[in-house]
Formats: structure tokens, C-alpha cells, sequence
């Protein structure tokens, strides 16, 4: 059956498996699952162990693995992660992806987490295929905007990014870096959208191609969304990037659909408790 899907919005079943009241059995799991990867075991059984104690659907299941780490994994994240204002500047490189969907989903009213390393998380997934919906202009738009505010890839008169060649660096402006996964379907489609969008605001971006956007951007500044993939283990120079900015505001011109407050947190035994 083809996607049809409009948002990148909750599932119908969320507001019941993150309510209030599942909060503390979910809170238990992401401490009894982040002390067992502490111990140095598998994740995939110690989920499984915790999940199965806990009662957890699949979906709750997810946002405790996407949660949780061990105390090793903290402090390395913390380690090699800069603060915003390290940026200004600076030449980045993002993780399109795993930034612009965690952007839509927040935008669309779905849940995102703060885990126990303080990185933002969604439980979406593209399985393979990415589809543009209604949050994804605005998404592309809030990180073009926000970028240009802290001083990274800042607008650059009479020169449209197209024009600048893909090696092409300018002294006065920081250079913007989007990689997106080349084996996701529709790729080259979102390629094209976020390169019109650089070229209507004269934002310095390339928009790239790539098997691996964790492994070519080594040698860039990143910022990182972290996902389920152990990218954020490995030792590159990361920004929590989802949380750049409060959410916004009815007075916001970017469109917001209406939803539950979705608990984020991110101490070891208070992780998923109500912002």
C-alpha cells in the first residue's frame, strides 16, 4: 500500500502509550536498560529482558532503546559535542536526515524524547523511502533561519549558492554541508527541494549524495541528531542540533499542528519525565 501520509505526525496509539501515567514504568526501563548496556551487555537481549518485565509495546520498546545509553556512551557524547555558539563561522556539515525528520516530527505534533545524554530523538522511521510532507518546508526552513542566526552559512549577497561550485569556499561565510543517504528512495527529489530553498534564500549550502553522511563528515564540524545507529559513538565533533530553539510559537509564522505535550528529560532515573 503506498504512503500516503500527510505529516510526519504521532501514531494513533501514542497519546495512550506515553501518557502520564506510563511515564514512571517507562522511566524504570530506560534506567534498568541503560545500567544493563553499563554492564557492557547486548542490547538486543537486554532490551528484549527489559521490554518483556516492563510489559512494553514495540513502539515503547523504541523510545526506551532510542533513550537510553550506557555511562560510558555519555560521557564520550559529551566528550566531543561543542556548544552552539562554537559554530559561528565555522564550515558544518548535517546529517539531513536525522535532523530535518526529528524537525517534522516535532513540528507535526508527534513525540520526541530527551534521552539520558540530553539529545532530542523522535520514534520515526522512513523505512528505506523519505516522503516530503507539510512539515518539511517549514522544517528546512527553521534550520536555514536559525544557521543564518548564529552565524553559520550566512546569506551571501548576489552570490547564489549554485553558482558558488561544490569546492567552492568564501571567507566571509561558513559553508553548510547537507548529506543525505543515497540508498533512501526519493533522495535525489529532497536534494533538489533543499537546493531551490538555498538558492530562494541565498543560503550557502551543498547538498550531497552519500552512502555514509556520519562517516564523510569526520573532518567537518556535524551537527548531529542522534539516531538508533551507534553515529553518535563514534568520534566526531557533534551538536545536539534539535535543541537549537524552543518550539514555536501560535505566534510563529511556521504552521504547528496541535498536540499533547510530549515528555522529554534526560537525567539516568528521570529520563521521559515531563518537561
Amino acid at each position: 500500500m503506498p504512503d500516503t501520509r500527510e505529516h510526519r505526525g504521532p501514531h494513533p496509539d501514542d497519546r495512550d502509550l506515553f501518557a502520564p501515567a506510563a511515564l514512571p514504568r517507562l522511566r524504570l526501563a530506560v534506567a534498568d536498560f541503560s545500567l544493563l548496556l553499563t554492564k557492557g551487555c547486548a542490547d538486543k537481549s537486554s532490551l528484549k529482558l527489559v521490554g518483556d518485565h516492563f510489559s512494553l509495546t514495540q513502539r515503547q520498546r523504541v523510545a526506551v532503546m532510542r533513550g537510553s545509553c550506557s555511562d560510558q556512551q555519555i560521557q564520550s557524547r559529551l566528550t566531543h559535542q561543542v556548544p552552539i555558539e562554537a559554530l559561528a563561522g565555522e564550515p558544518v556539515a548535517i546529517d539531513g536526515y536525522n535532523l530535518l525528520i526529528t524537525i517534522e516530527a516535532a513540528l507535526s505534533g508527534a513525540p520526541v524524547f530527551k534521552g539520558r545524554d540530553g539529545c532530542f530523538r523522535d520514534l520515526a522511521s522512513i523505512h528505506g523511502t523519505y516522503r516530503k510532507v507539510e512539515e518539511t518546508v517549514p522544517a528546512a526552513e527553521l534550520i536555514g533561519n536559525f544557521l543564518t542566526r548564529i552565524g553559520v552559512g550566512q546569506r551571501v549577497e548576489g552570490v547564489p549558492p549554485s553558482d558558488r561550485g561544490q569546492d567552492a569556499r568564501d571567507t566571509t561565510t561558513a559553508e553548510v554541508l547537507w548529506l543525505l543517504d543515497s540508498p533512501v528512495s526519493n533522495s535525489g527529489r529532497l536534494k533538489t527541494l533543499l537546493g531551490d530553498l538555498a538558492r530562494q534564500h541565498s543560503w550557502p549550502w551543498e547538498i550531497r549524495l552519500t552512502i555514509a553522511p556520519t562517516r564523510n563528515s569526520v573532518h567537518s564540524w556535524q551537527l548531529t541528531v542522534p539516531s538508533p545507529q551507534p553515529a553518535v559513538n563514534r568520534q566526531l565533533t557533534t551538536v545536539n542540533s534539535p535543541r537549537w530553539s524552543s518550539p514555536p510559537t501560535a505566534s510563529s509564522s511556521t504552521p504547528v499542528r496541535n498536540g499533547p505535550t510530549w515528555p522529554l528529560r534526560s537525567s539516568p532515573a528521570d529520563c521521559l519525565k515531563p518537561h
